[in-house]
């Protein structure tokens, strides 16, 4: 009776004088040594420099924008009076944006100028808060301050509106106007 042999050890005698039987070089193991310790690229250091570059680029453009500041939040006021200045305050923003995509050389006196203004009517508004925060709700706290969003807003419109006409100004120079 035959006895089968593995088939693994079939493929060792099928392929008996065929293996790679050469012997390596005697400094192989020296250069396998040398690439191993070669210095790698350091990742650590790579993410370090980015973030601290991340940094720089951020506070440069945010202390370089001359840009508007939102007054501070209330804290003392009622739900329906907090979400009534919340309401206003993006429609201002959404102004100002707006404001800000008109900036070019001819309109920067005029937006600086705007938000020079808008400064002075944060400040009154500061004020309003403060009076709110020290003596409570009112109607007269809550008319100016409703009063002093609106005056913020149709600034803003009016200030658009300014630099919207000088740009068709600017788009027909050689018509005259009547």
């Amino acid at each position: 009776m035959k006895r089968n042999q593995d088939p693994i050890d079939e493929l060792f005698i099928k392929h008996q004088f065929q293996w790679d039987i050469e012997n390596l070089e005697a400094n192989n193991e020296v250069r396998f040594k040398e690439k191993l310790n070669q210095k790698k690229f350091n990742w650590k250091l790579f993410t370090s420099i980015g973030i601290a570059a991340s940094i720089i680029i951020f506070m440069g453009i945010t202390l370089c924008k001359p840009s508007y500041e939102k007054p501070s939040e209330l804290q003392y006021a009622s739900r329906e009076t907090i979400q009534t200045d919340s309401i206003f305050t993006v429609l201002i923003e959404r102004e100002l944006e707006k404001i800000e995509e008109k900036k070019s050389p001819e309109n920067k006196k005029i937006i600086t100028d705007a938000l020079k203004q808008m400064k002075q009517l944060d400040a009154d508004y500061e004020k309003i808060i403060q009076e709110l925060e020290v003596n409570g709700e009112s109607k007269q706290i809550i008319y100016a301050m409703i009063s002093n969003l609106q005056t913020r807003i149709s600034f803003l419109q009016k200030v658009l509106e300014h630099l919207e006409n000088n740009e068709h100004k600017k788009v027909f120079p050689d018509e005259k106007t009547i």
